[in-house]
């Protein structure tokens, strides 16, 4: 009996490892985000915006090279040297051998390296702007694209609840035909329009893969990485302030113009730079020398100044090209003064169209094309509709929820967008 007992428990046991093997390893379950986690995962990971971060260590670097003063000069010489072997006598009078050692100065004037610094510091901080300019897309790519994945979910449920209420009808028609009370070619189109609806359940699942590897490239991920998994409502917030209060605040707080003002700034300290760099710098310097003949050895001290004489250059070009610079970003500061205006008021005229949009179909449409389904599908089951009408019922149904769900994700979208326009969205 224990024999028995020892054999059936190994046949178990291969059995179930046989299954064991037979299954597929269970995968793990997708990571799950909400649309704030993506935005701040965005900033931290996303491969162009790391990329474009270390142009402030490439800033940081050029402010310490801006804070360099001259190097001395060190000049060590030898002269009358006995190296081919003539020999010094008084004979040839020849010598005496001479060594020196000399340090010249460079005395910048002008305030050159304070002019070089600022340049360098607003350098710095125009960077630093457009920086936050690029999150500030960024954040608006990202929310755009989990928008767009919420939507494909919403409308692969919706095309999953299609199939599901159809099969049930085509499970209903398979019954009432074996029971004699439906011709057989109408289970047959009941079966057709099964097999479109699994494939919009397909095409469904497709727009909805897309748009999360759309959402893992914004992430810096992987595209071998596995798909992340968007959770949540689409954003239905209350009415933003007015377009006048909006304009206002984006001309206040976008980086993209602070960035353009800060640069005209940064103008300004190069302008004086070069005018700076037009006033002439002196060199002083001094020298040790040693003589060493046949009459004795001596030691003598030196002090030189010298400047160089402006004749012809005094950096007219460069002082020209930094005024003609200064009159540049003044027109650019005009020019994204009248692009953030008209920024801020389409996303204004998106976001009423989208209210409008998204009130009209939820007052009545919504309500409307459930109880058409609701009542067609009760009577195709009865008998008393046709399979036209079904589907008749059923595409207004399908195509009532689409426009619903791209009202909503479109309403969304509008209020993200006038974040974006207005400066709400950029990340202190």
């Amino acid at each position: 009996m224990n024999r028995t007992k020892k054999l059936l428990l190994v046949f178990v046991m291969v059995v179930l490892a046989g299954t064991a093997v037979g299954q597929p390893a269970p995968q793990p379950s997708a990571l799950s985000l909400t649309i704030d986690e993506a935005v701040r995962e965005a900033i931290d990971r996303n491969l162009d915006l790391v990329a474009e971060k270390f142009n402030l260590s490439v800033a940081d670097a050029r402010i310490i090279t801006a804070k360099l003063r001259p190097n001395p000069v060190l000049s060590v010489g030898g002269d009358h040297l006995d190296l081919l072997g003539t020999g010094y006598n008084a004979l040839n009078q020849a010598g005496p051998s001479e060594y020196s050692v000399r340090t010249d100065f460079l005395l910048e004037r002008g305030q050159k390296r304070a002019n070089r610094i600022a340049v360098a510091e607003g350098s710095r901080a125009v960077v630093e702007l457009q920086f936050l300019n690029s999150v500030r897309t960024l954040a608006l790519d990202v929310q755009n694209a989990y928008v767009e994945a919420l939507q494909a979910k919403e409308n692969l449920a919706l095309a999953q609840d299609n199939l599901k209420a159809f099969g049930d009808i085509v499970e209903v028609n398979r019954k009432r035909v074996s029971t004699g009370d439906l011709a057989e070619v109408e289970l047959f189109r009941t079966e057709l329009a099964q097999l479109q609806f699994e494939s919009a359940v397909r095409q469904a699942n497709l727009k909805l893969r897309t748009a999360r590897v759309r959402l893992q490239l914004l992430l810096g991920r992987t595209s071998t990485g596995q798909l992340i998994e968007v959770t949540g409502q689409l954003r239905k917030d209350a009415q933003p302030m007015n377009q006048a209060e909006l304009v206002r605040a984006a001309l206040e707080s976008r980086p993209d113009l602070r960035s353009v003002q800060r640069d005209q700034a940064r103008s300004l300290a190069d302008l004086k730079l070069q005018l700076a760099q037009s006033k002439i710098d002196y060199t002083v310097g001094t020298e040790y020398r040693r003589q060493q003949g046949l009459a004795g050895r001596g030691n003598s001290v030196g002090v030189f100044f010298s400047t160089n004489i402006p004749v012809f250059n005094k950096n007219q070009g460069e002082i020209e090209r930094a005024n003609q610079e200064q009159r540049q970003i003044e027109a650019r500061i005009r020019a994204l003064t009248a692009t953030i205006q008209t920024d801020v008021e389409t996303a204004y005229l998106q976001y009423t169209n989208a209210l409008t949009a998204l009130e009209r179909l939820e007052g009545t449409m919504l309500a409307k094309a459930r109880d058409v389904r609701q009542i067609t599908d009760f009577s195709y089951r009865r008998g008393e509709a046709t399979l036209v009408e079904l589907l008749d019922a059923q595409r207004a149904y399908n195509e009532t929820i689409q426009s619903y769900n791209e009202a909503r994700a479109e309403f969304a979208r509008s209020l993200y967008l006038i974040d974006s326009a207005s400066g709400k969205a950029v990340i202190r």
